[in-house]
């Protein structure tokens, strides 16, 4: 009799997370689980400002997808996803190979949401994947190199647009580690200069007052200059311009302003709703039985009107309860619904602060920082235990991630 076959699409948070669950969950011999991946290293999204400001090694954020999971239970494919044929129950993939499955899990994660602004698809730098990360680091040392050229202080000028978590949290990298990149150049730091921009009237207004004045502090403390209340209305590749025709001259805009669903799904005769997947409350594709989806691409609403945001947060919760149901369906037994519980946010500003809310308690400082490295640590504990948090803090590799353009 041939066994099950289910196949999960995208190695991140969530389609790592469940196939771990699922190693845990079934049965020997009870189904065969596929896990496609376009790379054959699994990075932690909320990282990769690190590897933008090179802050960290490139093993510290990008990690070996075959170490991290138990090759006799999960099969690891490195391919690129082309499409799949929703009636026929196949994958297809760029290679040509074709990938039959009877579940499917879709955790094709996001992409970047430029919001139609003019030259941002084309000369803004974004914070969506390890290469894509890594790029930003290249470029800011081709930057440094040609200022000793030809002394454009344009190529010292690093501008962040977007203030809420990620772009905060960038900012603060660079701050870390753009003075070290000086001394390895010998240009002085105070040459640098560092812009947040926001259209909002703070940055994270999303958080309570205390918080965005000491996150506003941290930062201008830290020489970064805010700009907000002004709306970006396009980019070159020598300068962006804001409202009231404010210009600022810069090679390296470093684009955090939303994300939306991986538009590769779109063509596949899914049900898309606002650019991406509906699921009903046990994680299932609207009216499918055996397709789910989890994380950044799939809309699963917490109320009429509201969606639950595309975060870390929500995809790890999802997908052990979504690894549950697809064994449950598999046994044909009754599914679980999903219900998120929202257990706080912790934003870093640099390695020595941090700010945050957890429940009713507002966090900051050293002690933010802190929370926020053992938030970490605790995704790395359920990943590989105490020895992958060992290893990640003091045996990772310092051989770069080698890394293609198609990546």
């Amino acid at each position: 009799m041939t066994r099950p076959k289910i196949v999960i699409l995208g190695a991140g948070y969530g389609g790592l997370i469940t196939s771990k669950s699922l190693e845990k969950l079934l049965k020997s011999g009870e189904a065969d689980v596929t896990l496609i991946n376009k790379h054959d290293y699994h990075y932690l999204t909320t990282q990769l400002i690190k590897t933008g400001a090179g802050t960290a090694a490139d093993r510290q954020i990008a990690l070996s997808i075959p170490e991290l999971i138990n090759s006799s239970k999960t099969h690891f494919l490195k391919a690129a996803v082309s499409t799949v044929d929703i009636k026929k129950q196949e994958v297809h993939l760029e290679d040509g190979n074709t990938v039959p499955y009877d579940y499917l899990l879709i955790a094709l994660g996001f992409e970047v949401d430029t919001f139609g602004v003019p030259g941002v698809k084309e000369n803004a730098f974004e914070i969506r994947s390890f290469r894509s990360s890594k790029a930003i680091y290249h470029h800011i040392i081709k930057q440094f190199n040609l200022y000793k050229e030809d002394h454009d202080p344009s190529r010292l000028t690093f501008v962040v647009a977007g203030g809420g978590f990620t772009g905060i949290e960038m900012l603060g990298e660079l701050a870390d580690g753009l003075p070290k990149l000086c001394k390895q150049h010998d240009i002085p730091f105070e040459k640098i200069r560092i812009v947040a921009v926001e259209a909002a009237p703070s940055v994270i207004p999303f958080f309570p007052k205390q918080s965005i004045l000491y996150t506003t502090l941290v930062l201008e403390k830290r020489n970064i200059e805010l700009i907000t209340g002004r709306k970006m209305l396009e980019c070159t590749p020598e300068k962006i311009r804001l409202e009231n025709n404010i210009d600022i001259p810069t090679r390296t805009l470093i684009w955090s302003c939303g994300v939306k669903g991986n538009t590769i799904v779109q063509n596949w005769g899914l049900p898309i709703e606002k650019g991406k997947i509906p699921v009903d409350a046990c994680l299932r594709v609207k009216n499918m039985k055996n397709v789910f989806s989890i994380g950044d691409c799939s809309l699963f609403m917490k109320d009429e009107k509201n969606a639950l945001p595309p975060t870390a947060q929500v995809a790890l919760q999802q997908a052990p309860v979504c690894a549950k149901n697809i064994v449950a369906t598999l046994r044909g037994e009754t599914l679980k619904p999903f219900e998120y519980h929202h257990k706080g946010s912790v934003a870093s500003l640099g390695l020595m602060a941090a700010v945050g809310k957890v429940g009713n308690f507002r966090l900051s400082g050293l002690f933010g920082a802190f929370m926020k490295q053992v938030i970490e640590a605790r995704y790395l504990f359920n990943l590989g235990g105490p020895a992958l948090i060992i290893k990640q803090h003091f045996g990772v590799s310092r051989e770069p991630v080698k890394v293609t353009a198609k990546q």
